[in-house]
């Protein structure tokens, strides 16, 4: 079986969603040179928020993570649209934003949902600087969105 990051996905019992169409006037994903920019993916599959509110408040931190982990397939169906997975020659960050409710701040461990999947799928290539920011508000009362930039090919 192929080392690819499509047979790591599999493997993992995950599967690229479609690329969520933005919310507002951006792209999911852009390329600029030998870099991949993606814009900030919230937690929605088949075309629905799978969560609103705050992380603390309503919103577990380990829902919060799994929240976290679609965010990060998400980005990845962003990047695969543009320029396919196996071209992605390393992830250089991770920004993600946590929906806080007063006094959380368990915002790194919400995170690593996008942190460990993008090192499952890309291993050693996936390891990246990151940012785990908590915020007031976000889109469409998400709890969670990640951005991404990685290296292509």
């Amino acid at each position: 079986m192929s080392n690819g990051p499509h047979a790591k996905l599999a493997e993992l019992g995950l599967a690229l969603p479609e690329v969520v169409p933005p919310v507002a006037s951006y792209v999911p994903a852009v390329q600029s040179g030998q870099h991949v920019y993606v814009s900030g993916q919230l937690p929605i599959a088949a075309g629905k928020l799978l969560a609103t509110g705050k992380v603390g408040a309503g919103i577990s931190a380990e829902q919060a993570k799994q929240l976290a982990q679609q965010c990060g397939l998400n980005a990845l169906g962003a990047i695969d649209a543009l320029v396919g997975l196996e071209n992605v020659v390393k992830v250089v960050k991770l920004t993600g934003f946590v929906a806080s409710a007063p006094g959380f701040t368990g915002q790194p461990a919400v995170i690593n949902g996008a942190s460990d999947l993008f090192g499952a799928v890309f291993g050693e290539a996936g390891r990246h600087a990151r940012s785990a920011v908590g915020v007031a508000e976000l889109p469409l009362d998400a709890p969670v969105e990640v951005e991404a930039i990685v290296e292509v090919a």
